[in-house]
């Protein structure tokens, strides 16, 4: 008999763990999977989870019967498939209001969304305390059941951990994800009433996963997002990756979907924004300094590959390693983005772990991974910069591009001066009608006027490329003062999520929205 109830326990902890990890999910297209939205998800959960506790402790000792059990497990099961399915029509709603940036709707919907998380999670959190009751026969191997049954909870967690993210969701998707484990664990509660209550108790609820899958069938005939101009819609492990077409353009946004993460255009390469900037970098060495000087290339956070189109076509067929983490987001930059240049090396790997391993030479590392709130912070140490430099030539330069909010600088700041207890010259240039501020530093001891002087030679020559020219221009125009060496960020003391919770507040409540292409 017990056996049954320790695999019930071992399902149970596995589905409240796996709807945990798959809740950031099925948030993520409309508020992101910030560590605000993290941090709101586990609060909310173990608040759920501490009052399923008390609840199932008492209502074990007021009615200490299996069949009490399995019926608070089966509509515990049945309530946690209802929630990708009820919260769809509301997540497209914030999904809306958070493009406008509605702050009123945006709270109200994400508050909502997780207040459906209440009654599953809260249900499942009652077996653990029934089963302790309904397995204790003998009050002097209390300790030992209560420490059996727990093991066995935490273990099928573990696994509710790794399984949806790593296997279910990239290959299933979401909503699926949920279905298939609140279907499982329906069965379990079925199967637990016929075997401890009679077949007539399993069947006054065989109707749940009936209903289940009818009502998924019905909702999966849309899409996460009905966003005007989707073409393509996705989840990988990492993200929610959404492409979208505006005239001629094609834009890659992931997650919640503030901001463009790469751009293509059948015939221009000229599209504003920070990407372009990268161009700029090498001719802060000392002139004079040509296209025909960048030997290799490496990119952090390559996306669809919208900086290696542009410095393939400025630098000629140098080699590229452009490190993305996300696999997913390199076959979509393959199919809708043309990221199919031979000098290109896409990897799909962390950035730092990729520098570490290859110990390639660089002309020229640009860092494309800081848009707020998802900033790796292993990507902003001094350590980083350190590797960075070591995979720099003697005429190397890094570049980095950072998000920031109109009012706020401290990002911009701290990194600036993490870059400058290693780089010996460190400049600071804004990008006109952005929230992005690109950051350059040279392996060797320049100045300002080095750039300058590259600057007004390129332009006399009337022989260099367009697109270098303008982002030329744009530093020369838009050159803001280098911050002071201040706080140092490093490997033991980086509190990046402190400052871009900061600043995605401060723009949320202002109201603001970016211009795109």
């Amino acid at each position: 008999m017990n056996r049954y109830l320790y695999f019930t326990v071992f399902a149970s902890g596995l589905t409240t763990l796996a709807i945990e990890l798959a809740a950031s999910r099925l948030l993520g297209p409309a508020f992101g999977t910030s560590n605000l939205v993290w941090a709101s998800i586990i609060g909310l959960i173990l608040i759920y989870l501490t009052v399923g506790y008390f609840v199932g402790g008492r209502w074990a000792d007021s009615s200490p019967h299996h069949r009490t059990m399995y019926t608070v497990l089966a509509w515990g099961a049945f309530t946690s498939g209802l929630v990708p399915l009820v919260a769809r029509p509301v997540l497209r709603f914030a999904a809306d209001a958070f493009d406008q940036l509605q702050v009123g709707i945006l709270f109200g919907s994400f508050t909502a969304v997780l207040i459906l998380f209440c009654v599953p999670v809260t249900l499942l959190g009652t077996i653990s305390p029934f089963a302790i009751r309904l397995a204790m026969t003998d009050s002097r191997h209390a300790g030992q059941i209560s420490g059996r049954i727990y093991a066995i909870s935490t273990l099928g967690s573990f696994i509710g951990t790794f399984l949806p993210v790593l296997v279910m969701i990239p290959l299933l998707g979401t909503t699926i994800t949920f279905l298939i484990f609140s279907v499982s664990l329906t069965l379990v509660a079925l199967i637990g009433l016929w075997r401890f209550a009679g077949g007539r108790a399993a069947l006054w609820l065989a109707w749940m996963p009936v209903v289940l899958i009818l009502l998924a069938i019905f909702a999966l005939r849309g899409g996460i997002k009905a966003t005007q101009g989707q073409i393509y819609e996705g989840e990988s492990a990492y993200n929610y990756i959404q492409v979208l077409q505006q005239g001629d353009f094609r834009l890659l946004r992931l997650n919640e979907g503030q901001g463009v993460h790469s751009i293509w255009h059948p015939t221009s390469l000229d599209y504003g924004g920070p990407w372009q900037q990268f161009l700029a970098g090498p001719f802060f060495n000392p002139a004079p300094y040509t296209t025909a000087d960048v030997k290799r290339i490496a990119i952090v956070g390559l996306a669809a590959g919208t900086i290696a189109r542009q410095a393939t076509d400025v630098f000629g067929p140098v080699p590229i390693d452009g490190y993305e983490i996300d696999p997913q987001i390199i076959a979509v930059g393959r199919e809708y983005f043309g990221m199919t240049m031979p000098n290109l090396n896409p990897i799909a790997e962390d950035g730092r772990v990729g520098l570490a391993r290859l110990e390639e030479k660089y002309t020229l590392i640009g860092v494309d991974a800081y848009r707020p709130p998802y900033i790796p912070w292993h990507l902003t140490t001094r350590e980083f910069f350190q590797l960075c430099r070591d995979r720099l030539t003697p005429d190397g330069v890094l570049v980095i591009n950072v998000g920031r909010s109109p009012t706020d600088r401290s990002l911009i700041d701290g990194l600036a001066s993490t870059i400058g207890s290693v780089f010996p010259s460190v400049y600071v240039m804004d990008v006109p009608e952005s929230f992005n501020t690109i950051v350059y530093a040279t392996n060797q001891p320049t100045e300002i006027l080095d750039f300058y002087t590259n600057y007004d030679a390129l332009s006399k020559s009337g022989a260099a490329h367009p697109l270098l020219m303008t982002a030329m221009e744009r530093v020369v125009l838009n050159q803001r003062p280098t911050p002071p060496v201040e706080k140092v960020y490093t490997d033991d003391w980086a509190p990046i999520e402190w400052v871009t919770n900061a600043m995605v507040l401060n723009f949320v409540l202002s109201g603001e929205v970016e211009n795109l292409p």
